[in-house]
């Protein structure tokens, strides 16, 4: 039997699923039905009645098309298919009075809310209201609530649509939302003046329709329509989310999701979205030498001039760090291999293997999450790794897959068997298993130590067994990428530094580097791996070059510029170029478009643009991984990179995630 459906909205007849809602259908037939309460990822509130539609031969009242489903609609006398008006007279008058409902408590301050001019209840007053109102008591007034640092809140301008709760509920996993009270005093508070402990929360400030919640960072800094917006990919986790990058002039005012299905859903997590602050501090604008200890200010031409005489005729490594798109990468890889140099990205010290995508990339996609039976989860938190991942991971649980993890125990936002820290229970785990199929996600804590690369063949051994798609959950968004175009040593990190003279390190701010070698370095903040450098060569940010990135799935993905760089500093591509003419082993391309089809050339799968390959490679051989317990390999959520660390917001947000930690709860 058929669960298709016929009907008919506003006189265009499509067929759809009868489990769908008539808000669905219309969609379905290009028709746009007004709503608040109404979001396609979250649970069905249906409280806001702005969706009313009139059902030709139902009840003489309008009906919510956000809770009805096209099955309960009855058909016409001799069987015809259901007829569904959303333009009529009774669904236009019962919109007016919808609307002036929700407006009768509603400030007037549309000139100075955040929200102005990307509204939901401005647009949709503008299009359904009326033009005069017919209240004149004053209006109702609510405290406002203190969520924390990342959302503003202007409580009397709430509609009491609930989307905030459902998302902090359903998505997010936290329980610290929730409305209070009946009719005028009912209200949206938080529990116990809470503010949220979630690194998802700033998701409610895009599902707001009004301008209760908006971004407190942002707040009175812009208006949408000064802004230019860019289309990018984010680097906070190797996720890959897709951003929009707004940008004011030379300065990157906020970073807002965009939809992608088979990533992020249209969910970013906290560190994204606010992380642009940063961009402003701490940056690198001009080349620095140093010379008796001390950095000192140097021309472009005299820095690559001393760049070049400590590379020549040393024993030269480059290291490639987490933020670097492949571009660089590969830039790097040809200049120091040019010069019987080595290059590795794997800075962590993670035993991948190199040259075998399915090991170190994995054989599942991200959204074979979605229909996914049964999940393992080996030594990861992907609340910290991955909080956008996790929050997928959570939907998977709601929908009945069983969850399953081997590392320390933590608070992943949703129920999972415990099924032990140590090698031991992974090895058991693969033994035991039976084909129920699902996903394997290996994270990098388990991979950085010594047998790191017999957990991932008893990881690839449990796939195996139960049927299941194998995914590497990285934490470095430019690791898939370095390692698709070669920038690997055998042996890895320690073999590639032995003996080493010179290093260039190209963003690589998470390794420490001994005493004893000249470091060039080329990155965009004054971190580790500045401080520690001879020479400074000031590069690009994510967001003020083009380049390719591969995600964690191995989807590649193209980052757009959307500023450009401060003061002195170049794109890294570039400026690796003008080392390499300087040297005297000059690079084959001189524009990015050229490195592109060079890079292409070897490497044909990273033209293949948001898709993710087939991974082939051969079964790693199977050896004792020994008796050591797993770790995870992000402590801290907020503090993972330069420009985070940059961040005086994400030193905020690191310092209260720690007190939150800290404090003993009293017995109730």
């Amino acid at each position: 039997m058929s669960n298709l459906k016929k009907i008919i909205i506003d006189g265009i007849e499509v067929e759809v699923d009868a489990a769908m809602t008539i808000i669905q259908a219309a969609e379905v037939a290009g028709i746009e039905i007004p709503r608040f309460c109404y979001h396609e990822r979250l649970s069905i509130a249906g409280n806001c009645r702005m969706c009313l539609v009139e059902v030709v031969g139902g009840p003489p009242k309008p009906a919510a098309s956000c809770a009805m489903q096209v099955r309960d609609l009855r058909p016409g006398p001799n069987g015809e298919p259901a007829v569904v008006k959303t333009n009529s007279p009774m669904v236009k008058k019962a919109r007016e009075g919808v609307m002036e409902f929700l407006l009768i408590n509603h400030p007037l301050d549309c000139p100075i809310c955040d929200q102005g001019g990307e509204c939901d209840l401005q647009d949709q007053a503008m299009a359904y209201g009326v033009d005069f109102s017919r209240y004149r008591e004053p209006k109702r007034a609510s405290e406002d609530l203190n969520l924390g640092p990342l959302v503003e809140t202007k409580m009397t301008r709430c509609i009491s649509c609930t989307r905030c709760v459902r998302f902090t509920t359903e998505v997010a996993g936290i329980t610290q939302m929730g409305q209070t009270g009946r009719g005028e005093d009912s209200e949206i508070t938080s529990y116990l003046n809470e503010t949220l402990a979630s690194n998802l929360q700033g998701n409610i400030i895009d599902l707001c329709p009004v301008g209760a919640l908006t971004s407190k960072p942002y707040a009175f800094t812009a208006r949408p329509w000064e802004l230019t917006k860019t289309e990018s990919i984010d680097v906070m986790d190797a996720l890959g989310s897709n951003i929009r990058i707004d940008t004011k002039g030379r300065e990157v005012m906020r970073i807002v999701p965009r939809n992608h299905d088979g990533v992020n859903e249209e969910w970013l997590s906290d560190k994204s979205r606010f992380i642009w602050d940063g961009l402003r501090r701490q940056r690198l604008d001009t080349p620095y030498i140093r010379e008796n200890g001390r950095l000192r200010k140097a021309s472009w031409g005299e820095a690559l001039a001393a760049a070049a005489s400590a590379m020549k005729g040393k024993k030269l490594v480059g290291l490639v760090g987490d933020l670097v798109p492949v571009e660089a990468a590969y830039s790097l890889k040809t200049l120091v291999e040019a010069m019987g140099g080595k290059v590795e990205c794997r800075t962590d010290g993670a035993r991948l293997p190199a040259g075998n995508r399915a090991a170190y990339v994995g054989t599942a996609a991200i959204e074979d999450i979605d229909t996914a039976k049964a999940i393992w989860l080996i030594g990861t938190n992907p609340r910290n790794e991955a909080p956008v991942l996790n929050a997928r991971l959570r939907k998977a649980w709601t929908k009945g897959a069983q969850v399953n993890l081997i590392g320390p125990a933590a608070d992943l936002t949703y129920d999972y068997t415990h099924l032990g820290t140590d090698r031991a229970a992974l090895v058991a785990a693969a033994k035991s298993a039976t084909q129920t199929g699902g996903v394997v996600i290996v994270g990098q804590g388990a991979l950085t130590e010594a047998d790191g690369e017999a957990v991932l063949a008893h990881a690839q051994a449990l796939a195996a067994a139960a049927g299941a798609g194998l995914l590497v959950l990285h934490s470095a968004a430019a690791r898939v990428g370095a390692m698709d175009v070669g920038c690997t040593t055998e042996g890895g990190l320690a073999a590639a530094l032995d003996g080493a003279e010179v290093i260039y390190n190209l963003g690589a701010d998470e390794v420490e580097i001994a005493a004893g070698a000249t470091v060039i370095y080329q990155g965009s903040h004054g971190d580790r791996g500045a401080h520690r450098a001879d020479i400074i060569l000031p590069g690009a940010a994510y967001t003020e070059e083009n380049g390719l990135f591969v995600n964690t799935e191995g989807r590649p993905q193209l980052a757009q510029r959307a500023g450009f760089a401060p003061g002195e500093a170049k794109e890294n591509w570039a400026i690796l170029r003008a080392l390499s003419a300087e040297i005297g082993t000059t690079l084959a391309w001189d524009s990015l478009a050229a490195l592109r089809h060079a890079i292409l050339n070897v490497h044909p799968h990273l033209g293949q643009i948001d898709e993710v390959p087939a991974n082939t490679g051969p079964a790693l051989a199977l050896r004792d991984p020994g008796a050591a317990t797993f770790r995870v390999a992000v402590k801290d959520f907020y503090l993972t990179n330069p420009i985070a660390r940059a961040s005086a917001l994400m030193g905020e947000l690191s310092a209260m995630a720690i007190a939150r930690a800290q404090t003993p709860l009293a017995a109730e």
